[in-house]
């Protein structure tokens, strides 16, 4: 890397490729010249690189090429040299088989894209569910200046006078349809009211709660989360973010010098308070592996026992996002968790959690409640052990049937997505409403992806008996949309060889979420017999990037990465092509 500079500033990274008068300076600066670029950008100011996950295939980004403009007004505002590039862009609604599949995929195109090209700080633009990690952990093994802008949620659908919020009000009109409570046609008149504006999911999904840790960690600008997509305040904070951007490069203040220990014990702490995802448990873990924090599974459940639910919103309440925008946001929730958080933590905006939160108000205490009024007392995830999950599974607790955290019940076992399907519906299906629905072949090597069906679908014979719950367990994900008391994440996986590939029908499963215990009453003699029968499921990616997935993919409680990918490998590069 080069020296500091006359001024005393840290040389930039971009002047190893646009400096000096040799053939290498000449071809650099050349090509660049024949999309106007004027020879003055050249004079050794930042380059910041824009990375946009723009596409007409993500919704939820769709409006991003509108935000990469008002990040690039920001840099050159500030005196740098803003220069925008794509990477894939992963859509929750239409990719197949699930985008969690890419999300590692996408890391490596981000992580290569900014090592590989000229630039000394980095603007991620992120908004769908997989784009926030992706981005984060692929900018996280460079560790250049790095600072967020998400795109923020939809406006809050509106059907027959009622809310309607993303994922969690079509889950529970599809049962409906299903149990012959609502018509289609009624179904196919809320569809077009749901989704009324650009933007991600407006609940509590994996889109808001991965926008929200970009703000709990310090990677964003105070309001990041929650300002709506089509709000004017959102074109502001993508402007302020370029501002910002070129000065995290003069200050040389690195994303490793933000993802410290005590800033993902805020991120963990913050999720439980909003009702966030389980999806942010994988994510985390992942991130923290890129930036070489020590962070175990179990802290997602020690660290938050005293934290109190103090938003009110779906899935885990009533409200919707552009109702947390009107009463604080984060920023509200930040002020009012106060001394539960490490408030001396270092952001983007050079200064501490406290001092960019201490005075922010909150509006509306019936969505963000005070933490002597709680939505509930104890809020977050929970970590389940025990004979089923011998290195943990997950659940969330507030978005759970309280009737249902202790339970004993008959295992009904489904042999991946298609025999769930194909049998779920079926009226001989020897299954009620006690019993414990039980999918496997559905983990990160077994399906492959890990994706989010982990709220399986309730049978029809039960919804018919009004029931709209019951214990369902996987080694998949579910949607941050969705709700239920679903066990999640159980590791190893089926396909791994996991106790979860033992499971019969018939066997007895018992669930007990404060003994935080999911066991299956089946003798170790009887699980050893069985193991010793067990073979592999054959493999169903035979190649291309999909081997690649399921030969270095991690489990679940080491965040789904990929083997080769955990570690810092930093922003140098090694020779180069002139």
């Amino acid at each position: 890397m080069s020296t500091a500079g006359g001024d005393g500033r840290k040389a930039l990274r971009s002047h190893e490729w646009f400096s000096g008068s040799d053939v290498n300076a000449f071809v650099h600066r050349s090509w660049m010249k024949n999309q106007g670029t004027p020879d003055r950008m050249f004079d050794g100011r930042p380059v910041i690189g824009i990375c946009n996950t723009f596409s007409e295939l993500t919704p939820c980004n769709g409006h991003f090429r509108e935000l990469a403009e008002q990040v690039k007004r920001g840099v050159l505002e500030a005196g740098g040299f803003p220069v925008e590039f794509p990477v894939m862009s992963l859509g929750e609604t239409l990719l197949r088989p699930t985008s969690m599949l890419f999300r590692n995929l996408v890391s490596m195109d981000v992580e290569e894209s900014i090592r590989a090209n000229p630039m000394d700080g980095v603007v991620l633009l992120c908004g769908c569910d997989k784009t926030t990690p992706a981005l984060l952990m692929g900018a996280a093994s460079c560790d250049l200046p790095t600072i967020v802008v998400s795109g923020g949620p939809m406006l809050t659908g509106r059907f027959r006078g009622q809310p309607l919020g993303s994922g969690t009000s079509v889950w529970a009109m599809g049962e409906d349809v299903r149990a012959g409570q609502m018509s289609e046609c009624d179904f196919r008149a809320a569809e077009s009211a749901m989704s009324r504006s650009p933007g991600h999911c407006n609940t509590m999904g994996t889109a808001s709660t991965m926008a929200s840790m970009v703000e709990a960690l310090g990677l964003g600008l105070p309001n990041n989360a929650a300002i709506p997509a089509v709000d004017a305040r959102r074109r502001v904070l993508a402007r302020d973010a370029g501002v910002r951007a070129v000065e995290l490069v003069h200050e040389d203040l690195r994303i490793s010098k933000i993802l410290t220990r005590p800033a993902f014990e805020n991120a963990i702490r913050v999720n439980a308070a909003i009702g966030g995802s389980t999806n942010a448990v994988v994510h985390l873990l992942a991130l923290a592996g890129r930036v070489e924090v020590p962070l175990e599974l179990d802290d997602f459940d020690l660290l938050v026992r005293n934290i109190p639910l103090l938003v009110d919103l779906m899935p885990s309440g009533r409200f919707l996002m552009e109702d947390f925008f009107d009463a604080g946001g984060l920023p509200a929730v930040i002020r009012a968790l106060g001394d539960l958080l490490h408030t001396d933590a270092l952001t983007v905006t050079g200064r501490t959690l406290d001092e960019n939160n201490a005075d922010a108000p909150a509006w509306n205490t019936e969505v963000i409640r005070d933490r002597d009024n709680p939505v509930t007392e104890s809020a977050g995830i929970a970590v389940l052990r025990g004979n089923l999950a011998p290195d943990g599974a997950v659940i969330k607790p507030s978005a759970a049937s309280p009737d249902l955290l202790k339970h004993r019940g008959r295992a009904v076992v489904f042999e991946g997505v298609d025999d769930l399907r194909a049998r779920i519906d079926d009226d001989d299906l020897d299954v009620d409403e006690n019993c414990v629905l039980v999918l496997r072949g559905a983990g990160p090597r077994g399906f492959p992806g890990m994706p989010e069906v982990g709220n399986l679908a309730l049978p029809r014979k039960v919804l018919r008996r009004g029931v709209r719950d019951m214990v369902r367990i996987s080694d998949a994900r579910m949607s941050g949309t969705a709700y239920g008391t679903v066990v999640l994440h159980t590791a190893p996986e089926a396909a791994a060889g996991g106790p979860l590939a033992l499971v019969r029908d018939g066997d007895m499963i018992e669930l007990d979420v404060p003994a935080r215990r999911l066991h299956l009453d089946v003798p170790d003699e009887e699980l050893a017999r069985r193991l010793a029968e067990w073979t592999p499921p054959p493999a169903r990616a035979t190649g291309g990037y999909q081997r690649l997935y399921v030969e270095h993919v991690l489990q679940a409680d080491r965040g789904v990465d990929f083997d080769f990918l955990v570690g810092r490998r930093g922003a140098e590069v090694h020779g180069h092509n002139h």
